[in-house]
Protein backbone atom coordinates (compact mmCIF):
# COMPACT_ATOMS: atom_id res chain seq x y z
CA UNK A 1 0.00 0.00 0.00
CA UNK A 2 1.27 3.50 -1.37
CA UNK A 3 2.18 5.41 2.22
CA UNK A 4 0.85 8.95 0.33
CA UNK A 5 -2.74 9.72 -0.69
CA UNK A 6 -2.20 12.46 -2.27
CA UNK A 7 0.28 11.67 -5.24
CA UNK A 8 1.87 14.93 -6.95
CA UNK A 9 2.19 14.37 -11.18
CA UNK A 10 4.63 17.72 -10.87
CA UNK A 11 6.22 17.14 -7.39
CA UNK A 12 6.57 19.68 -4.66
CA UNK A 13 10.34 19.63 -5.11
CA UNK A 14 9.74 20.70 -8.75
CA UNK A 15 7.43 24.13 -7.79
CA UNK A 16 9.05 24.90 -4.73
CA UNK A 17 11.24 27.30 -6.00
CA UNK A 18 8.28 29.14 -7.89
CA UNK A 19 6.46 29.54 -4.46
CA UNK A 20 6.84 32.24 -2.56
CA UNK A 21 10.38 32.66 -0.45
CA UNK A 22 10.58 29.09 -2.01
CA UNK A 23 9.05 27.71 1.37
CA UNK A 24 6.85 25.12 -0.72
CA UNK A 25 3.94 26.49 0.89
CA UNK A 26 1.96 29.06 -1.41
CA UNK A 27 2.23 30.23 -4.91
CA UNK A 28 0.75 32.09 -7.47
CA UNK A 29 -1.63 30.39 -9.94
CA UNK A 30 -2.64 31.89 -13.24
CA UNK A 31 -5.76 30.03 -14.60
CA UNK A 32 -5.65 29.61 -18.11
CA UNK A 33 -9.93 29.66 -18.79
CA UNK A 34 -10.81 31.89 -16.49
CA UNK A 35 -7.74 34.11 -17.20
CA UNK A 36 -7.38 35.47 -13.38
CA UNK A 37 -4.76 34.94 -11.22
CA UNK A 38 -5.32 33.08 -7.68
CA UNK A 39 -2.63 34.32 -5.54
CA UNK A 40 -1.10 32.58 -3.01
CA UNK A 41 -2.96 29.43 -3.09
CA UNK A 42 -1.89 25.91 -1.62
CA UNK A 43 0.76 24.10 -3.00
CA UNK A 44 -0.08 20.69 -1.42
CA UNK A 45 -3.30 21.21 -3.72
CA UNK A 46 -1.94 21.66 -7.29
CA UNK A 47 -1.15 18.90 -9.72
CA UNK A 48 -2.18 16.23 -7.52
CA UNK A 49 -4.64 13.51 -7.05
CA UNK A 50 -5.71 11.05 -4.73
CA UNK A 51 -3.45 8.07 -5.38
CA UNK A 52 -2.72 9.48 -8.84
CA UNK A 53 0.51 6.36 -8.98
CA UNK A 54 -2.17 3.70 -7.86
CA UNK A 55 -1.13 2.36 -4.51
CA UNK A 56 2.14 0.47 -5.54
CA UNK A 57 4.38 1.12 -2.91
CA UNK A 58 7.97 -0.09 -4.83
CA UNK A 59 6.72 2.66 -7.77
CA UNK A 60 5.94 5.48 -4.73
CA UNK A 61 10.07 4.90 -3.63
CA UNK A 62 11.08 5.03 -7.27
CA UNK A 63 9.33 8.32 -8.06
CA UNK A 64 10.36 9.68 -4.45
CA UNK A 65 14.05 8.57 -5.34
CA UNK A 66 14.08 10.19 -8.20
CA UNK A 67 13.02 13.57 -7.00
CA UNK A 68 14.94 13.50 -4.31
CA UNK A 69 17.51 13.21 -7.03
CA UNK A 70 16.47 16.16 -8.60
CA UNK A 71 16.10 18.01 -5.53
CA UNK A 72 19.75 17.74 -4.82
CA UNK A 73 21.14 18.16 -8.38
CA UNK A 74 19.16 21.87 -8.27
CA UNK A 75 20.34 22.87 -4.50
CA UNK A 76 24.11 22.16 -6.01
CA UNK A 77 23.55 24.22 -9.02
CA UNK A 78 22.45 27.18 -7.07
CA UNK A 79 25.17 26.81 -4.34
CA UNK A 80 28.11 26.41 -6.48
CA UNK A 81 26.83 26.67 -9.99
CA UNK A 82 30.41 26.49 -11.25
CA UNK A 83 30.29 22.36 -10.59
CA UNK A 84 27.95 21.68 -13.13
CA UNK A 85 29.17 17.61 -13.98
CA UNK A 86 27.94 15.17 -16.28
CA UNK A 87 25.82 13.61 -13.17
CA UNK A 88 23.32 16.41 -13.45
CA UNK A 89 23.39 16.74 -16.71
CA UNK A 90 21.77 12.74 -16.71
CA UNK A 91 20.14 13.89 -13.84
CA UNK A 92 18.19 16.99 -15.15
CA UNK A 93 17.49 15.04 -18.54
CA UNK A 94 16.12 11.74 -17.45
CA UNK A 95 13.43 13.74 -14.61
CA UNK A 96 12.44 16.21 -17.86
CA UNK A 97 12.29 12.72 -19.10
CA UNK A 98 10.05 11.45 -16.41
CA UNK A 99 7.71 14.64 -15.85
CA UNK A 100 7.28 14.99 -19.50
CA UNK A 101 5.69 11.14 -19.12
CA UNK A 102 4.08 11.78 -15.89
CA UNK A 103 1.74 14.32 -15.65
CA UNK A 104 -2.35 14.35 -15.47
CA UNK A 105 -2.31 16.31 -19.29
CA UNK A 106 0.13 13.78 -20.47
CA UNK A 107 -2.34 10.74 -19.38
CA UNK A 108 -5.38 12.47 -20.71
CA UNK A 109 -4.36 12.68 -24.24
CA UNK A 110 -3.07 8.72 -23.95
CA UNK A 111 -6.78 8.35 -22.89
CA UNK A 112 -7.97 10.78 -25.70
CA UNK A 113 -6.09 9.14 -28.15
CA UNK A 114 -7.00 5.62 -27.29
CA UNK A 115 -10.38 6.49 -27.30
CA UNK A 116 -9.98 7.86 -30.90
CA UNK A 117 -8.12 4.54 -32.09
CA UNK A 118 -11.34 2.44 -30.36
CA UNK A 119 -13.56 4.64 -32.18
CA UNK A 120 -12.35 4.37 -35.66
CA UNK A 121 -12.10 0.78 -35.04
CA UNK A 122 -15.54 0.49 -34.39
CA UNK A 123 -14.88 -0.96 -30.77
CA UNK A 124 -17.51 0.35 -27.69
CA UNK A 125 -16.01 2.29 -25.19
CA UNK A 126 -16.05 -1.31 -23.01
CA UNK A 127 -13.95 -2.99 -25.08
CA UNK A 128 -11.23 -0.78 -25.70
CA UNK A 129 -10.82 1.90 -23.03
CA UNK A 130 -7.86 3.53 -21.21
CA UNK A 131 -8.61 4.58 -17.73
CA UNK A 132 -6.54 7.42 -16.19
CA UNK A 133 -4.44 5.05 -13.68
CA UNK A 134 -3.76 2.39 -16.78
CA UNK A 135 -2.40 5.75 -18.76
CA UNK A 136 -0.34 6.58 -15.80
CA UNK A 137 1.12 2.67 -14.93
CA UNK A 138 1.82 2.30 -19.10
CA UNK A 139 3.59 6.32 -18.80
CA UNK A 140 5.63 4.36 -15.95
CA UNK A 141 6.43 0.96 -17.52
CA UNK A 142 7.57 3.05 -20.73
CA UNK A 143 9.84 5.57 -18.25
CA UNK A 144 11.76 2.58 -16.88
CA UNK A 145 12.44 1.02 -20.65
CA UNK A 146 13.65 4.35 -22.35
CA UNK A 147 15.01 6.02 -19.46
CA UNK A 148 17.96 6.43 -21.57
CA UNK A 149 16.44 7.67 -24.52
CA UNK A 150 17.61 11.33 -24.51
CA UNK A 151 21.12 10.80 -22.77
CA UNK A 152 22.25 11.51 -26.10
CA UNK A 153 21.25 15.28 -25.98
CA UNK A 154 23.32 18.09 -25.09
CA UNK A 155 22.62 19.73 -21.80
CA UNK A 156 22.99 23.52 -20.59
CA UNK A 157 21.23 25.96 -18.18
CA UNK A 158 20.31 29.41 -19.18
CA UNK A 159 20.22 31.96 -16.36
CA UNK A 160 17.99 34.71 -16.75
CA UNK A 161 19.72 38.42 -16.17
CA UNK A 162 16.50 40.11 -16.73
CA UNK A 163 13.77 41.65 -14.81
CA UNK A 164 11.07 39.17 -15.95
CA UNK A 165 10.77 35.66 -15.01
CA UNK A 166 10.84 31.95 -16.38
CA UNK A 167 7.07 31.09 -15.47
CA UNK A 168 6.14 26.90 -15.37
CA UNK A 169 2.79 25.27 -15.69
CA UNK A 170 1.46 21.81 -14.75
CA UNK A 171 2.65 20.10 -17.90
CA UNK A 172 6.31 21.54 -16.99
CA UNK A 173 8.42 19.45 -19.59
CA UNK A 174 8.31 20.41 -22.75
CA UNK A 175 8.99 18.78 -26.13
CA UNK A 176 10.13 20.59 -28.89
CA UNK A 177 11.76 20.64 -32.62
CA UNK A 178 12.50 24.24 -34.54
CA UNK A 179 14.26 21.99 -37.33
CA UNK A 180 11.17 19.82 -37.22
CA UNK A 181 8.14 22.71 -37.38
CA UNK A 182 10.42 24.57 -39.89
CA UNK A 183 12.08 22.28 -42.55
CA UNK A 184 9.56 21.22 -45.67
CA UNK A 185 11.45 17.64 -45.67
CA UNK A 186 9.36 17.15 -42.25
CA UNK A 187 6.16 18.14 -43.06
CA UNK A 188 3.95 15.46 -43.43
CA UNK A 189 5.70 13.41 -40.04
CA UNK A 190 5.53 13.97 -36.41
CA UNK A 191 8.17 13.91 -34.14
CA UNK A 192 8.83 11.86 -31.08
CA UNK A 193 11.37 11.37 -28.48
CA UNK A 194 13.76 9.80 -30.90
CA UNK A 195 13.57 12.48 -33.15
CA UNK A 196 16.38 14.64 -34.94
CA UNK A 197 16.13 18.67 -34.06
CA UNK A 198 14.76 17.73 -30.81
CA UNK A 199 14.56 20.39 -28.40
CA UNK A 200 13.81 19.91 -24.13
CA UNK A 201 12.06 22.66 -22.16
CA UNK A 202 12.14 22.90 -18.30
CA UNK A 203 12.27 26.09 -16.02
CA UNK A 204 14.23 25.01 -12.68
CA UNK A 205 13.65 28.67 -11.34
CA UNK A 206 12.12 32.28 -12.20
CA UNK A 207 16.04 32.91 -13.03
CA UNK A 208 17.07 29.19 -14.01
CA UNK A 209 16.11 27.33 -17.43
CA UNK A 210 17.50 23.75 -18.22
CA UNK A 211 17.66 23.24 -22.45
CA UNK A 212 19.08 19.83 -23.91
CA UNK A 213 19.01 19.76 -27.43
CA UNK A 214 19.95 18.26 -30.56
CA UNK A 215 24.11 18.57 -30.60
CA UNK A 216 23.86 17.79 -34.77
CA UNK A 217 21.66 20.21 -35.91
CA UNK A 218 21.69 23.13 -32.96
CA UNK A 219 24.79 25.38 -32.45
CA UNK A 220 24.45 26.75 -28.32
CA UNK A 221 27.53 29.12 -27.23
CA UNK A 222 28.02 28.23 -23.49
CA UNK A 223 30.51 28.32 -20.65
CA UNK A 224 31.17 25.38 -19.33
CA UNK A 225 27.44 24.59 -20.02
CA UNK A 226 25.96 28.24 -18.57
CA UNK A 227 24.68 30.60 -20.74
CA UNK A 228 23.73 34.23 -19.28
CA UNK A 229 20.87 35.85 -20.96
CA UNK A 230 20.19 39.71 -20.82
CA UNK A 231 16.93 39.76 -23.84
CA UNK A 232 13.68 40.06 -22.48
CA UNK A 233 12.26 38.50 -26.11
CA UNK A 234 14.47 35.62 -24.77
CA UNK A 235 12.85 35.19 -21.92
CA UNK A 236 9.26 35.81 -23.71
CA UNK A 237 10.24 32.90 -26.25
CA UNK A 238 11.00 30.64 -23.54
CA UNK A 239 7.51 31.12 -21.66
CA UNK A 240 5.55 30.57 -25.02
CA UNK A 241 6.61 26.78 -24.85
CA UNK A 242 4.84 27.06 -21.28
CA UNK A 243 1.94 28.94 -22.70
CA UNK A 244 1.65 26.58 -25.24
CA UNK A 245 2.10 23.51 -23.54
CA UNK A 246 0.24 23.55 -20.14
CA UNK A 247 -3.11 22.21 -19.75
CA UNK A 248 -5.04 25.04 -17.15
CA UNK A 249 -2.67 26.34 -15.24
CA UNK A 250 0.56 28.55 -15.61
CA UNK A 251 2.43 29.30 -12.08
CA UNK A 252 4.29 32.43 -11.14
CA UNK A 253 6.46 33.41 -8.34
CA UNK A 254 6.04 36.74 -7.92
CA UNK A 255 2.69 38.72 -7.59
CA UNK A 256 4.11 41.82 -9.19
CA UNK A 257 4.22 39.73 -12.95
CA UNK A 258 0.79 39.11 -12.90
CA UNK A 259 0.25 42.04 -15.38
CA UNK A 260 3.45 40.69 -17.30
CA UNK A 261 2.14 36.31 -17.34
CA UNK A 262 -1.28 38.22 -18.31
CA UNK A 263 -0.36 39.92 -21.53
CA UNK A 264 2.02 36.94 -22.12
CA UNK A 265 -0.93 34.75 -22.52
CA UNK A 266 -2.84 36.65 -24.43
CA UNK A 267 -0.23 37.60 -27.00
CA UNK A 268 -0.44 33.68 -27.31
CA UNK A 269 -3.54 32.01 -26.76
CA UNK A 270 -4.58 31.99 -30.02
CA UNK A 271 -1.39 30.05 -31.03
CA UNK A 272 -2.47 26.82 -28.50
CA UNK A 273 -3.74 24.11 -30.58
CA UNK A 274 -7.45 23.26 -29.83
CA UNK A 275 -6.64 19.36 -30.12
CA UNK A 276 -3.48 17.29 -29.22
CA UNK A 277 -3.57 14.60 -31.96
CA UNK A 278 -5.49 13.48 -34.95
CA UNK A 279 -6.44 10.66 -35.75
CA UNK A 280 -5.76 9.01 -39.64
CA UNK A 281 -7.95 6.72 -41.23
CA UNK A 282 -6.29 5.23 -44.41
CA UNK A 283 -7.97 2.04 -46.39
CA UNK A 284 -6.16 -0.07 -48.37
CA UNK A 285 -6.11 1.53 -52.34
CA UNK A 286 -3.59 -1.59 -54.29
CA UNK A 287 -0.63 -4.16 -54.15
CA UNK A 288 2.37 -3.06 -55.49
CA UNK A 289 4.57 -6.79 -55.66
CA UNK A 290 5.24 -7.13 -52.24
CA UNK A 291 4.25 -4.42 -50.26
CA UNK A 292 0.82 -2.89 -49.97
CA UNK A 293 -0.31 1.19 -50.60
CA UNK A 294 -3.26 2.63 -48.51
CA UNK A 295 -5.26 6.11 -48.93
CA UNK A 296 -6.25 7.90 -46.31
CA UNK A 297 -10.37 9.16 -46.58
CA UNK A 298 -12.53 10.97 -44.38
CA UNK A 299 -13.38 8.71 -41.46
CA UNK A 300 -17.41 7.90 -40.55
CA UNK A 301 -19.55 5.49 -40.22
CA UNK A 302 -20.38 4.31 -43.39
CA UNK A 303 -16.73 3.63 -44.12
CA UNK A 304 -16.02 2.30 -40.80
CA UNK A 305 -18.82 -0.63 -41.93
CA UNK A 306 -17.67 -0.06 -45.45
CA UNK A 307 -13.62 -0.99 -45.34
CA UNK A 308 -11.98 -4.05 -43.33
CA UNK A 309 -8.37 -3.20 -44.51
CA UNK A 310 -7.89 -0.15 -42.96
CA UNK A 311 -4.44 1.39 -40.50
CA UNK A 312 -5.61 3.96 -38.31
CA UNK A 313 -2.84 6.11 -37.20
CA UNK A 314 -2.60 8.82 -34.48
CA UNK A 315 -0.67 11.67 -34.79
CA UNK A 316 0.45 14.22 -32.42
CA UNK A 317 0.01 17.61 -32.90
CA UNK A 318 2.92 20.18 -31.72
CA UNK A 319 2.27 23.86 -30.99
CA UNK A 320 4.54 26.62 -32.93
CA UNK A 321 5.48 29.31 -31.17
CA UNK A 322 5.81 32.53 -32.49
CA UNK A 323 9.66 32.58 -32.37
CA UNK A 324 12.15 30.93 -31.09
CA UNK A 325 15.15 32.36 -28.46
CA UNK A 326 18.18 33.94 -29.80
CA UNK A 327 20.81 31.83 -28.50
CA UNK A 328 18.95 28.51 -30.29
CA UNK A 329 21.43 28.48 -33.36
CA UNK A 330 21.91 26.46 -36.08
CA UNK A 331 24.92 24.42 -36.16
CA UNK A 332 27.16 24.82 -38.85
CA UNK A 333 27.09 21.43 -41.43
CA UNK A 334 24.71 20.63 -39.26
CA UNK A 335 22.76 16.90 -39.92
CA UNK A 336 19.89 14.79 -39.90
CA UNK A 337 19.23 10.89 -40.46
CA UNK A 338 16.58 9.35 -42.52
CA UNK A 339 15.88 5.76 -43.97
CA UNK A 340 13.15 7.00 -45.98
CA UNK A 341 10.74 5.67 -44.47
CA UNK A 342 7.57 7.19 -42.43
CA UNK A 343 9.63 6.80 -39.05
CA UNK A 344 10.78 10.30 -40.37
CA UNK A 345 14.06 11.33 -38.94
CA UNK A 346 16.02 10.62 -35.92
CA UNK A 347 19.05 11.05 -34.31
CA UNK A 348 22.23 9.34 -35.05
CA UNK A 349 22.31 7.07 -31.91
CA UNK A 350 19.22 5.62 -33.02
CA UNK A 351 20.51 4.60 -36.95
CA UNK A 352 22.59 2.03 -35.56
CA UNK A 353 21.28 -2.02 -34.98
CA UNK A 354 17.96 -1.29 -36.68
CA UNK A 355 18.44 -3.18 -39.51
CA UNK A 356 17.46 -0.12 -41.81
CA UNK A 357 19.72 1.78 -44.08
CA UNK A 358 20.25 5.23 -42.75
CA UNK A 359 21.96 7.91 -44.77
CA UNK A 360 22.87 11.85 -43.74
CA UNK A 361 21.43 15.08 -45.42
CA UNK A 362 22.06 18.45 -44.29
CA UNK A 363 20.04 20.79 -42.68
CA UNK A 364 20.03 23.23 -45.23
CA UNK A 365 18.99 26.09 -43.50
CA UNK A 366 17.87 28.38 -46.23
CA UNK A 367 14.97 25.61 -47.21
CA UNK A 368 13.48 26.60 -43.92
CA UNK A 369 9.98 28.08 -44.21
Amino acid sequence: MANNKNQHYVPKCYLKAFTLDSDGKAINVYNIDRKKLIPLAPVKNQCSRDYFYGKDEKLEDAIQFLEQSYGIALSELLQTPTKFCEHHKIVLKRFWLFQYLRTEASSLRAMEMSEGIGKYAGLSAEEFNLGIKDAVNISMHNYAECMQIVDDLKVCLIKNHTDLPFITSDDPAVLSNRWHLNDVRAKYFSFGLKASGNLLFLPLTPQLMCLAYDGDIYSIKHKKGWIEIRNKNDVKYFNEHQILNCRANLFLKEKRHAAFLHESYEAIQSSRNPVRHKMNYAIFDRAEGEYKRYKCIEFNEENAQKYEDVIIHSETIHHQPTSWPSIIQWRDRGSVYTDGSRAGYVRRPFTKNTGSKFYKEAIRTTKFV
